[in-house]
């Protein structure tokens, strides 16, 4: 159940002061992530301040093969090196091969991968191809050929680490895909998709991030495949010439039989900080969906209670008094019209998933859809907003916006970018299955703000502060919840965020599809008054999608039944519950039982409705799918 304005409950956010909102930001402590800090730092400030410290690695003494000890705390080499010297010039060498790599391989696969799988056709058929090309090439054998067809002169370190990232890339491309495919369906992109953004900013914005503990974890698996993997080059003799790297100091260790003269000191150091550096990082890799997944790093903390605030209702009560004058006047003013709508799912056989189906919205009417599902309802609905993909096409038909300067909008021949600025200006859409709709790794804020930047890209900061906390309140939920990321709000909360989105660019119209599904039924009766309220107070339309019946004759004006892509029968709620002409009409009356008495034979209250009828309310149990029985 939903929190009251202005309070706190169990499983709320408490008021944060000072940094405590920054805090939550940072991964709570874990002993896999301190050591594995701790070891990456220590190597990798070894290899940025070592080398200035240690001298020259390759000066040559008389005093080969000397053990550890005074001046020469690593001992020597066959012809007196400093090791430790060594040791650190490698290091370095070693971790900007390990760095380069791991950029350029994350870098192809997120092209190959998230690019290619967020735009489809050809583009990806063509990334996907190429990636299935470079995985089945055998990786050790091309990068040894490669390596060997180099010259020796030109084999420095960057040559190394490019052979090594154009070899390494494709397996992570391929994963990257196949999230990119799953991600590019969600509610939330589609929602990004209606708000206008741009497809660039969909895969930077809410796509990308949620990626980004993948894309870690295959950085750092190949940071770690590059330093082992130039180890075993430089051992071969095929790793850079003219730059020390650890993988070339044990190749020198072997050359120079240090194994067989027992000098640990030369080949174990290397060694082992190849080994501490692969550990360090695997011990961060594990620590990394904690890392980046905000779900997974917010600490609970204890409820608090603050006081019920109470809101200024004197704008609200002067929106309500305009809207209840155009509803007192004779007729409504038509906002959306609909005329012989068809679409059409192309395949063998063809789908007629809409057929000829004409609807006309009145201002600041709630126009009801019902029907069973596969019926139509959502793709009339997508078709109208212009969201339907192949193979879905509008074959016939006209969809016309009635503005409130008089101007009459032919959705249906906007372009991208005239449709664009229609979208979530001048009607916006809540979801199927809205409470998911919003993007899991981003706050509520940033979400909300999307939706502005978009659209009214000459906002300040502060106005868009504002806007935000003033639809939140609108719908009922504290402003304070802004900072907030959507597995901290419970279902009902974010419903009315989704709801919050819709209303922010004031649209006139409003297609809700099944907007409390998954909700309890005290949390729905909220969310539907909430809707009632700002019908009125801000006198826009809705388009009200649904199975349940009931329902719409409680909320609606006007009701349309659908049944295999038609209109079937398209009335006044209270004329249609009480004489429903077509036969499917009563069917799905008589398939909603009752309380009390027979099926079909809906209980009243015997008060008023809220949304004003002169019916009286439904109370009796609904059921979710409203198909004959």
């Amino acid at each position: 159940m939903d929190t009251p304005v202005g309070t706190t409950g169990a499983g709320a956010a408490p008021r944060r002061t000072g940094g405590g909102g920054r805090r939550s930001l940072l991964p709570r402590r874990s002993p896999e992530l301190g050591t594995g800090l701790g070891l990456v730092a220590a190597i990798v400030l070894f290899g940025i301040l070592g080398p200035p410290l240690t001298g020259d690695p390759g000066t040559v003494r008389d005093i080969g093969m000397t053990a550890p000890g005074g001046e020469f705390w690593l001992g020597t080499t066959q012809t007196g090196q400093d090791v430790f010297a060594q040791l650190a010039h490698s290091t370095r060498g070693s971790l900007q091969i390990g760095l380069l790599v791991g950029v350029l391989a994350t870098a192809l696969s997120a092209l190959f991968g998230v690019v290619g799988g967020y735009a489809g056709g050809a583009v990806d058929e063509g990334f996907s191809l190429f990636s299935n090309v470079m995985l089945v090439i055998p990786g050790l054998p091309l990068v040894i050929v490669i390596a060997g067809f180099v010259p020796v002169r030109q084999r420095g370190w960057w040559t190394i680490a490019v052979v090594l990232a154009i070899t390494g890339w494709a397996a992570s491309a391929r994963v990257l895909r196949a999230q990119t495919l799953s991600l590019r369906n969600r509610d939330y992109v589609a929602a990004a998709r209606v708000a206008g953004e741009k497809p660039w900013r969909i895969v930077s914005v809410e796509i990308f991030p949620n990626l980004l503990p993948l894309l870690a974890s295959q950085f750092v698996f190949a940071v770690i495949l590059a330093v082992l993997s130039e180890a075993g080059l430089s051992f071969l003799g095929l790793g850079a010439s003219n730059s020390e790297t650890l993988g070339k100091m044990l190749f020198h260790a072997q050359n120079g039989f240090a194994l067989q003269h027992e000098a640990w000191w030369w080949f174990g150091p290397p060694g082992l900080v190849i080994a501490l550096f692969g550990c360090g990082l695997a011990l961060i890799n594990f620590s990394i969906d904690e890392i980046i997944d905000p779900r997974l790093r917010t600490a609970p903390a204890p409820p608090r209670r603050t006081r019920r605030t109470r809101r200024d209702d004197t704008p609200a009560r002067r929106r309500r008094e305009r809207a209840a004058l155009r509803r007192d006047a004779a007729g409504r003013d038509a906002v959306l019209t609909v005329e012989g709508l068809n679409v059409v799912y192309g395949g063998e056989p063809p789908t007629h998933a809409v057929r000829d189906v004409s609807l006309t919205l009145g201002r600041g009417e709630i126009l009801g859809l019902a029907g069973e599902s596969g019926c139509g309802k959502t793709t009339l609905a997508y078709a109208v907003n212009r969201l339907h993909r192949p193979p879905a096409e509008v074959t016939g038909g006209s969809v016309v916006f009635h503005d409130r300067d008089g101007t009459d909008i032919d959705l249906l021949s906007l372009g991208d970018e005239e449709l664009r600025a229609f979208r979530w200006s001048k009607l916006s859409m809540v979801f199927q299955g809205a409470m998911n709709a919003l993007n899991p790794v981003s706050s509520v804020r940033a979400q909300l703000e999307d939706v502005l930047t978009t659209h009214r890209p000459g906002t300040s900061a502060v106005e868009r502060e504002e806007r935000c906390a003033e639809v939140l309140r609108l719908v009922g939920v504290d402003p304070r919840r802004l900072d907030s990321f959507p597995h901290e709000l419970s279902g009902g909360m974010r419903q009315r965020v989704m709801i919050a989105m819709a209303l922010l660019l004031d649209p006139q119209v409003m297609i809700m599809d099944e907007p409390t599904t998954a909700l309890d039924v005290v949390v729905q009766r909220g969310i539907l008054g909430e809707i009632l309220r700002l019908r009125d107070e801000l006198g826009f339309a809705v388009v009200l999608i649904t199975h349940d019946l009931p329902l719409l004759l409680e909320l609606s004006d006007r009701i349309a039944v659908m049944r295999d892509g038609e209109v079937v029968e398209y009335a006044a709620a209270e004329e249609l519950h009480r004489q429903p002409r077509h036969p499917y009409t009563r069917e799905l009356l008589d398939s909603f039982p009752s309380l009390t008495g027979e099926r079909g034979a809906f209980v009243r209250t015997g008060e008023a409705s809220a949304r004003g009828h002169t019916g009286t309310t439904v109370t009796g149990t609904t059921a979710k799918e409203a198909g004959p029985r």
